[in-house]
């Protein structure tokens, strides 16, 4: 039987829950030590005076099963653009349907705020979602490299 899902826009509340699917995630690309950011700075990203995040959720069963956070992006030839850091469904709840309901709600509201576009990373080996976001014609570009500095 399907759960009954529903889609809404994250609240400060939901932090402890989306940070146990932002492990989740981690172990899954192998990396489960690679998350340092702590449940406080977290809250205070998304929900303090200048949240820099915004995020939905997808709740089935009375639990938080998903979700996608972004974070605007300017680009100096595009504009505004949604950037989207992570989407992600708890395994127990894969092949429902959340991911699309997530990311049809990140797709409505960067229409609704008129940003130029959508774009996000994918590592690539992870089959399941580059088959995922071949789905919405997403295009892949192959040809820039990823850099980063930490501090």
């Amino acid at each position: 039987m399907q759960p009954d899902i529903s889609i809404r826009k994250a609240v400060a509340a939901d932090c402890p829950a989306m940070m146990n699917l932002i492990h989740e995630l981690a172990a899954y690309e192998k990396a489960p030590d690679e998350v340092t950011v702590s449940l406080q700075h977290f809250e205070e990203s998304g929900f303090g005076k200048q949240p820099v995040w915004w995020a939905w959720v997808a709740e089935a069963e009375g639990q938080i099963a998903g979700m996608a956070l972004y974070y605007i992006r300017y680009s100096t030839w595009k504009g505004q653009r949604m950037y989207l850091e992570d989407i992600i469904v708890s395994e127990p709840f894969r092949g429902k349907g959340i991911g699309s309901m997530l990311m049809d709600a990140l797709i409505d509201e960067a229409r609704q705020k008129g940003f130029s576009g959508m774009l996000w990373q994918v590592l690539d080996w992870n089959e399941a979602a580059i088959n995922f976001y071949k789905k919405y014609k997403a295009d892949f570009d192959g040809e820039w490299i990823n850099v980063s500095l930490s501090f």
